[in-house]
């Protein structure tokens, strides 16, 4: 376009815009929530114990102990994460807090009782590290700040993280104490981890400081959005073959499975890991929520009927994110500006995300006009560690939560926010 035809068009942009900012739009696109609809297919979870409390061992689910779950879900948590039960350890609702509490065990007390703290490891001149694939997810972020933990971030590609980066990094520094990991359909680029990827993560302990942890959030297991998903290899049975099990930490949940505040959590390691676990939460807990886990597996039972329960979600998750694509193509594909697109985008095979990479320095700008025309976004930066995103490209979009209608309205603005920043600078 000439130049007059861009100024032309760009007022053509801002007049829209001030027609949409009139409507006063109340829209949220900011966090993967599961939508209500989502929930209702657990409800059958409220009195499904019918006054039988009794676990499959005879103990009763109401009262004190169990620190490592009920067997029961320890069995099916075992399935879940591709471990043996003797491995697994299952928790409350959030696998967020046992994410928060490996680190904070580590960083203070100790992997186990004869391990040395990270804390102490570092001294008082040295600082403890993590490796951050990036972008990623902004919580496992906010541990490493409320440590002190410096942050180190890690390119990633189609594949996962960059391995020779990685490799490279920890032959360099053993002060270097995990890496954050959600290696399928990773938030919020939607990425796998490729076999060759996960098979080099096994063997990561040959080459790292002690006590180093590969934190291994696979959040997204069984969520996916296309027939015929991609497999992820089984860190956990790599690392048994290397040698190497004391390195990884494989967490999951039932968070975007059932009730996303009332679910059940589980982690699995080697044996010496969870015993050093389970040592450290006895001081802090007498046992965990075991009605709920209960009543999970009760509902839940074993992994078909969960598939079955997760075909479901990908029928209420799909369209959304058909639609957001579509606006996407229909909006920006093949729109180019000095030379450069508009935007790129992910198509994700599961998970809860599409991560949209703006114009280099635009994505603050844009997610500022969203929010003036009443559309809310994550805030630009918060995918990268310290919210820091060097090219100031990545937006993430959770399309979950809304209706349709609302995705509709929603991505109107986003797209039209996109073309304007663009084109105003």
């Amino acid at each position: 376009m000439s130049t007059n035809d861009v100024q032309a068009h760009l007022q053509n942009l801002s007049d829209r815009y001030q027609q949409i900012q009139a409507k006063k739009l109340n829209l949220d696109l900011t966090r993967g929530k599961p939508a209500t609809a989502q929930l209702a297919l657990s409800d059958a979870l409220d009195g499904i114990l019918q006054g039988n409390y009794i676990c499959a061992d005879g103990s009763d689910a109401r009262n004190y102990g169990g620190a490592l779950g009920i067997p029961e879900a320890r069995a099916f948590a075992a399935a879940y994460l591709g471990a043996r039960p003797s491995q697994v350890l299952v928790g409350g609702n959030s696998s967020l807090q046992l994410m928060y509490q490996v680190v904070t065990n580590a960083y203070f007390h100790g992997i186990s009782a004869n391990a040395t703290s990270w804390r102490d490891e570092a001294g008082s001149s040295g600082q403890i590290k993590f490796l951050c694939p990036a972008p990623g997810y902004d919580r496992h972020f906010s541990i490493c700040e409320t440590l002190g933990i410096e942050m180190i971030p890690v390119t990633m590609d189609d594949n996962g993280p960059d391995m020779d980066q990685v490799e490279s990094l920890l032959r360099a520094d053993p002060l270097i104490k995990g890496i954050w990991c959600v290696p399928k359909y990773a938030n919020p680029n939607g990425v796998v981890y490729s076999d060759e990827v996960v098979e080099r993560f096994a063997q990561l302990g040959k080459i790292a400081g002690a006590n180093f942890r590969i934190i291994w959030d696979n959040a997204y297991a069984e969520h996916h959005l296309v027939e015929n998903p991609p497999e992820l290899a089984n860190l956990l049975a790599l690392s048994e073959q290397y040698g190497t099990l004391d390195n990884a930490v494989v967490i999951g949940s039932t968070s975007k499975i059932t009730f996303a505040g009332a679910g059940i959590s589980f982690m699995a390691s080697s044996e010496a890991n969870i015993a050093g676990f389970v040592d450290l939460l006895g001081i802090a807990t007498i046992g965990p929520d075991k009605v709920n886990q209960l009543r999970h597996m009760r509902f839940l039972k074993d992994m078909p009927t969960l598939r079955q329960l997760m075909q479901a979600h990908r029928d209420i998750l799909q369209p959304k994110f058909e639609l957001v694509l579509k606006h996407l193509e229909d909006g920006l594909a093949g729109k180019m500006h000095n030379d450069q697109p508009l935007g790129t985008w992910t198509r994700p095979a599961g998970g809860y995300f599409i991560l949209f990479d703006t114009q280099p320095g635009l994505a603050d700008k844009v997610v500022k006009l969203c929010a003036g025309a009443g559309v809310k976004l994550t805030p630009a930066g918060s995918t990268w560690p310290y919210k820091k995103d060097p090219a100031n490209t990545n937006i993430r979009l959770a399309p979950s939560f809304p209706g349709l209608s609302e995705i509709d309205e929603a991505m109107q603005v986003f797209v039209l926010c996109v073309e304007l920043a663009t084109l105003e600078q």
